[in-house]
C-alpha cells in the first residue's frame, strides 16, 4: 500500500525545523532527506528512521521493524505529531550516518 500524499506532506512539515527536508518517490513510497542526507523512509504512511546509537537514546520507544518486506530494520516512529521530538531525532541521527559516497562519471 502506498503512502498518502497528505501524510508525506505532514511529515515534511513536522520535520522542517531540522533543515531542508526533501522526499523522493520510490515505488509508491518515499525516501526522506534532510540537507541532502537520506535519514529515513516513509512507507505505507509510516515513518522509519535509520538506526543509530544517538537516535536510540532520544526515541520515546525503540521499535525496530523493516519498512517493507526484505528490508533491514529501521526505527519505526509512531509519534509524528510531536515536531520537536522529530527534529531532535533527525538532528542526532544525521551526524551518526556514514558519509555518502559520491560516484564520479
Amino acid at each position: 500500500m502506498a503512502s498518502s500524499k497528505d501524510f508525506v506532506q505532514y511529515v515534511i512539515d513536522q520535520c522542517s525545523k531540522a533543515g531542508e527536508i526533501a522526499v523522493k518517490k520510490m515505488m509508491g513510497d518515499y525516501c526522506i532527506y534532510c540537507n541532502g542526507i537520506l535519514f529515513g523512509l516513509i512507507c505505507d504512511s509510516n515513518l522509519y528512521v535509520k538506526v543509530t546509537d544517538p537516535g536510540r537514546k532520544v526515541l520515546k520507544e525503540v521499535v525496530l521493524r523493516p519498512p517493507y518486506p526484505g528490508a533491514k530494520d529501521y526505527f519505526y516512529v509512531a509519534d509524528v505529531d510531536d515536531s520537536d521530538y522529530l527534529v531532535e531525532l533527525i538532528k542526532v541521527t544525521l551526524p551518526a550516518l556514514p558519509v555518502p559516497i559520491i560516484k564520479m562519471k
